[in-house]
């Protein structure tokens, strides 16, 4: 039989995101608004940290779980931020990213034929995440009309009543869409009547501009049907280092680790001595990357909105998720719009069907950047 590829991976195209990065890179003249990563660097002293755990001579294995006093720096950050409690012993797993911990996380808790509800659109590793771990995803598409928030509504209507597990993304990538305590009460309440776990992506919840982010483990009955996952790259800008963590009860965070254990062992040391420090002292690095993200966010609404392009008030993450403004496909307009105009955006159906007929536009770029960016745009589309 030779080297034969799986099934699963055959099953799995590749990204739709990747596509576009590849097609910007053979041009000297784009401007990339597909990027989810942030323009900033790490904070000084986060990578003063770094150098001094080298320097130190540490560069050896930590416990798998990570450093006992970075889980404890986690647990008090995430208890004093959005009033998440959570035993650093027992209950907190730190990873080699979010991506890491979300895949870990499936194949702990998925057999073969569980039915995982995806909330659409959604971060493009979801599905795939799920077809790995021998589960079947279930597409639950949110609707602009709802600011992309998702319902119980759209959660029954999918058939996700019958779903072992939901994924969901809040502040949401691609849309930026956020919800409150208020709003996720009834997802939480579907979750509770229907016995689904809930596997809860808030690697964005530093990034919200118009109110305080709620997870949906602080909710009654949650916690313990709830997998909170969160991390450095986005809020602290330290996407290479590749840090994220899972939070759970000791039972699943234990099952998380036999995975994580043999696949990666532990996280990358000095990616841990670099987030101790940042969560000690860098909140005000981190407050003012919020800021300008805020502007950033205000400044490409009132584009689109001066262009007469219809696009929803996205209030987190650093995306906004326009209409494409013809009667093209979202993929046949982010072609034209980087072959003749040099700016690269994502279509939206890269993130699920829900997607299409939208772009995701990162404005994780500096304004200059974005004003010309938008200058392009409108004139591709008055052309």
């Amino acid at each position: 039989m030779g080297l034969d590829i799986s099934e699963r991976v055959r099953a799995v195209p590749p990204s739709g995101i990747r596509k576009f990065f590849e097609l910007a890179e053979e041009r000297d003249d784009v401007i990339s608004l597909g990027v989810g990563e942030p323009d900033f660097s790490a904070p000084w002293a986060a990578r003063d940290a770094a150098i001094d755990s080298l320097e130190r001579g540490r560069t050896s294995y930590t416990s798998n779980r990570g450093l006992l006093e970075l889980r404890r720096a986690i647990s008090r950050h995430v208890d004093d931020r959005y009033d998440l409690d959570y035993d650093p012993d027992e209950e907190i797993l730190v990873t080699t990213g979010v991506s890491e911990a979300v895949d870990a996380a499936l194949r702990a808790l998925v057999d073969p034929g569980d039915t995982v509800a995806v909330v659409e659109p959604a971060y493009i590793s979801y599905v795939p995440g799920v077809i790995f771990a021998g589960g079947e995803p279930l597409r639950v598409p949110t609707r602009e009309a709802d600011e992309f928030k998702l319902t119980d509504e759209a959660l029954e209507r999918a058939g996700a009543a019958d779903a072992d597990l939901l994924m969901l993304c809040y502040p949401n990538n691609p849309t930026g869409a956020v919800m409150t305590g208020e709003e996720l009460e009834p997802v939480a309440e579907f979750c509770r009547e229907h016995d689904l776990g809930v596997l809860s992506d808030e690697i964005y919840a530093e990034l919200q501009y118009e109110n305080e982010h709620t997870s949906i483990a602080t909710l009654p009955g949650m916690r313990e049907r709830t997998v909170v996952f969160n991390g450095f790259s986005k809020a602290y800008a330290m996407t290479g280092l590749r840090l994220g963590y899972a939070m759970a009860p000791p039972e699943v965070v234990a099952a998380i680790n036999r995975i994580h254990q043999y696949g990666m062992l532990s996280a990358p040391t000095t990616a841990q001595y670099a987030a101790l420090e940042a969560l000690r002292s860098c909140d005000a690095e981190v407050e003012a990357m919020v800021d300008e993200y805020d502007r950033r966010r205000r400044f490409v609404l009132s584009r689109f909105d001066e262009m007469g392009v219809d696009c929803f008030r996205a209030k987190g993450a650093f995306y906004v998720f326009p209409e494409v403004p013809t009667d093209e496909s979202a993929e046949a307009f982010a072609e034209g719009l980087l072959e003749e105009e040099g700016v690269a955006m994502v279509p939206g159906d890269a993130f699920g069907d829900g997607g299409e007929g939208h772009l995701r536009v990162s404005y994780a770029t500096g304004l200059d950047d974005l004003r010309e960016a938008m200058d392009r745009f409108e004139a591709y589309i008055t052309d």
